[in-house]
């Protein structure tokens, strides 16, 4: 049920509103049985951490800016 609080539509307003209402609840009903899509490997988190992270020491803030 749709109500509106403000305003006065036309009949056609409303009538659109509706539509796209439906039609995203369509596409919502739709999109729920496919499987959940893949990320690609390129955006992976864990290839841009190629390198190890420093052990903690006197320093190694020194070395989690500077290539080694």
């Amino acid at each position: 049920m749709i109500k509106v609080i403000r305003g006065n539509p036309t009949p056609e307003e409303l009538a659109a509103a509706v539509a796209v209402v439906q039609a995203r609840a369509a596409g919502a009903a739709e999109g729920a049985d496919a499987p959940p899509a893949q990320r690609p490997e390129w955006s992976a988190p864990a290839r841009i951490a190629r390198t190890p992270v420093p052990r903690p020491g006197s320093r190694a803030w020194a070395h989690t800016y500077w290539p080694a």
